[in-house]
């Protein structure tokens, strides 16, 4: 009368290995919690947001800064174009500093001499610029400019 031993837990629902399992198996396990979709996409959304905020800033500041260099390449085309219209009685020479000035018949005139060096001489003329020659043969405004044209 020796009945034989069933064990009453389904062989399919054991394992030998009980850490693979995606539940938890005794009462000891780590919580496990359902994810919230929700507020993993909120997260990933505001990531991606600063993250592309912080780009386009970037890009911003690099257009900027462009268009401060072409306003500033502009400013020397159009100096140099009044540079090379004025009267001048010497050769300019590159990486010397020289003064631009506009006469009272509205024709200009580049200087060796400096606003604040003409001494008692009446000067008949306005001080627009203080300009250095470039090696491009451009001129580099170092003060003044177009504003006192």
């Amino acid at each position: 009368m020796s009945e034989e031993f069933q064990n009453p837990i389904d062989p399919d629902k054991i394992t030998e290995t009980p850490s693979s399992l995606e539940y938890p198996h005794h009462a000891g396990s780590a919580l496990v919690k359902p994810e919230d979709k929700g507020k993993i996409k909120g997260r990933a959304l505001s990531a991606m947001e600063f993250q592309t905020d912080m780009q386009l800033d970037q890009i911003y500041q690099q257009m900027q800064l462009l268009a401060e260099q072409a306003k500033k390449l502009n400013m020397r085309k159009d100096i140099s174009e009044m540079i090379y219209q004025a009267e001048m009685r010497f050769e300019p020479l590159i990486n010397h500093i020289y003064h631009l000035y506009k006469k009272e018949d509205s024709s200009y005139l580049l200087s060796l001499i400096g606003p604040d060096q003409w001494g008692r001489s009446k000067k008949t003329f306005d001080y627009l610029a203080t300009v250095r020659l470039l090696a491009d043969h451009t001129w580099d405004v170092l003060e003044g400019g177009l504003d006192n044209a």
